[in-house]
């Protein structure tokens, strides 16, 4: 079953969800919804695209690479190299994200993602293209050399995109003492609350909140915050062109 159909099947399940038990009370057409919808059409289709051609022709330009491979994964059962393929990508992005927080330059094009102001799945999607291009040099092309089956390739993938909208969704549904190994809406919400409404730069897990936990970054009161966003979000641009814009702008002061 290819990505796309995946994706859309998420996205009818989140929809569903937020309608039948929702956490905030929101709108069903809130504020800048039709541009988070473009953010997912370029992101998950258009750029994801781009990106995965422009790594597959980066490996074979470079024949080289093959002997020294780790090849470590590469005669394990599929079942081996999803399970170690999810913890060991979700570990470095938990350092990625830490990082896009604590890097200054980074942080500019992160602030897109954190311009959402009304919670829900499709938020997930909201970021500047920088931002993937960072994870995945980061991620994928290291990974490549461990010989990972493109089959555990994909379904990392499914899964992945699965947590991300659940963490982002705008549901009432804990998953008590499993909160302390998978991320969730009551916990990732936090790591999008204003500065003015508690502390800042908690809860980086992406599909774990494992890593939280372990390195100290966790923080999951029982309500939510009044507000999301950043230091001066008022001022921030709120159209999909601006925003693309907006971080290399910051470059020139």
């Amino acid at each position: 079953m290819v990505y796309p159909v995946w994706l859309a099947g998420f996205a009818l399940l989140f929809w569903i969800a937020e309608r039948v038990r929702p956490w905030r009370k929101q709108k069903l057409f809130r504020a800048g919804l039709l541009q988070d919808v473009f953010y997912i059409v370029f992101n998950a289709h258009f750029f994801g695209m781009l990106v995965g051609i422009a790594t597959a022709g980066w490996l074979r330009s470079f024949p080289s690479y093959a002997p020294v491979a780790l090849h470590l994964m590469e005669a394990k059962p599929f079942w081996l190299q999803l399970v170690v393929l999810f913890v060991v990508f979700d570990f470095l992005k938990y350092c990625i994200h830490n990082l896009l927080h604590r890097v200054p330059w980074l942080w500019r094009f992160h602030k897109v993602h954190h311009s959402v102001v009304e919670m829900d799945w499709i938020g997930n999607w909201r970021y500047h293209w920088v931002e993937q291009v960072v994870y995945d040099s980061l991620l994928y092309v290291p990974l490549a050399f461990l010989g990972f089956s493109q089959q555990a390739m994909f379904w990392n993938g499914v899964l992945a995109t699965f947590f991300g909208h659940y963490a982002h969704a705008n549901v009432r549904l804990g998953l008590g003492p499993l909160r302390y190994v998978f991320n969730s809406p009551q916990m990732h919400i936090w790591h999008h609350a204003h500065p003015d409404c508690g502390p800042t730069n908690k809860n980086f897990g992406i599909s774990l909140s494992l890593w939280d936990w372990i390195f100290g970054t966790a923080y999951l009161p029982s309500q939510q915050p009044p507000k999301l966003g950043f230091a001066g979000i008022e001022q921030y641009p709120q159209n999909f062109f601006q925003q693309m814009i907006a971080p290399w702008r910051r470059f020139g002061h």
